[in-house]
């Protein structure tokens, strides 16, 4: 019994043999995946072909409610920066690099598809935001959270009046039924933990609901000529530049992790504001304010799934009448809109 060695052609012919089977393991793996993400592919273009077919109002709604997800995990972020940071170097930062996520889609892009139609109006939205942000901060290290909450769900109300006296938004009975159910559910949350004991600091607070009110209405006024990239876009800009005097007054040099988180919260303050110029330039803004007490929602289950806060009885009392006001009111608008449609066709 002896071993025989293999020949050269013999292996030759072995090593092309596994060569071959090596190849055609490899075209088959290759074209597994790119049926995968074929599959894939067309799962997502369905998913966007159904979603236009909604009507505007949904698609705001929408737009609206992926928006208040994102400020509320931004806001979580932004919160614990601010403790560690001066508040108004803690928001030049944030929009500095929410300016800096964006300068890769613009150079990918050209400069021109950025210029505004009016660069005057992105500089007074611009200037409006800055001026609500610093009375935000100013009061916020002075009240409690709980009243920070019920404070900022005025802002609904005061857009409601604005869409309604300045751009002449039709306000059907359902919105501001939705919106004062919506805040009612809001108040049972956080009324018992209310303290009443902030002072002219609740003041300035309230202050800044009618002044965001009234940012977000010239971004409803700037969605009919611009594209809601080039108002993120500039809203950037224009907040970094009217920041930075501030920020210099108490300025201290972030350690490399606030820099990451800056860079997280830029990333995710510029997707949000996206996602509300999109919203707004395809519905009314009246229209879109329930979706917006969905965030005490969103802030709860975040609370819960983070921090393993469980969420009280009230707390689950108010979300419930807030998701019920929210899905009421898209309801009722499908329904709006699905007549008016039959009314045009008949």
């Amino acid at each position: 019994m002896y071993f025989k060695a293999p020949t050269p052609a013999g292996r030759a012919r072995t090593v092309a043999a596994a060569s071959g089977a090596a190849a055609v393991a490899t075209y088959s793996r290759r074209m597994e995946t790119r049926q995968r993400g074929t599959a894939f592919a067309r799962r997502i273009a369905w998913a966007g072909h159904r979603f236009h077919r909604l009507n505007p109002t949904l698609r705001g709604l929408l737009w609206s409610g992926l928006a208040g997800v994102i400020f509320v995990v931004l806001n979580t972020l932004m919160r614990q920066l601010s403790l560690q940071l001066p508040p108004f170097q803690t928001q030049f930062l944030r929009y500095l690099m929410g300016l800096l996520v964006l300068v890769p889609l613009a150079l990918r892009s050209g400069l021109a598809a950025w210029r505004p139609t009016h660069v005057g109006g992105q500089f007074v939205r611009g200037a409006v935001h800055t001026f609500g942000l610093c009375l935000w901060f100013l009061a916020l290290p002075h009240i409690p959270m709980a009243e920070v909450t019920a404070i900022g769900f005025t802002g609904p109300i005061f857009i409601m009046l604005g869409a309604w006296l300045v751009l002449r938004e039709p306000m059907r009975w359902e919105r501001w039924l939705a919106s004062l159910i919506g805040f009612s559910g809001v108040l049972i949350v956080v009324a018992p933990r209310l303290s009443g004991g902030g002072g002219v600091y609740t003041l300035l607070m309230l202050a800044s609901a009618p002044v965001f009110a009234a940012s977000f209405l010239i971004t409803k006024g700037l969605t009919r000529y611009e594209k809601p990239g080039v108002i993120v876009a500039w809203q950037s800009i224009s907040v970094t530049l009217l920041s930075f005097p501030l920020a210099l007054v108490n300025w201290r040099w972030p350690a490399p992790g606030q820099w990451m988180l800056f860079a997280v919260c830029g990333f995710l303050g510029s997707l949000g504001h996206y996602c509300l110029a999109r919203s707004y330039s395809i519905a009314d803004i009246s229209a879109t304010q329930s979706v917006k007490f969905l965030e005490l929602v969103w802030a709860a289950l975040l609370g819960w799934a983070v921090f393993g806060d469980l969420p009280s009885q009230w707390a689950l009392l108010g979300g419930a009448v807030i998701s019920a006001s929210t899905l009421w009111v898209a309801r009722r608008e499908a329904q709006v809109a699905r007549r008016a449609a039959g009314t045009a066709l008949s």
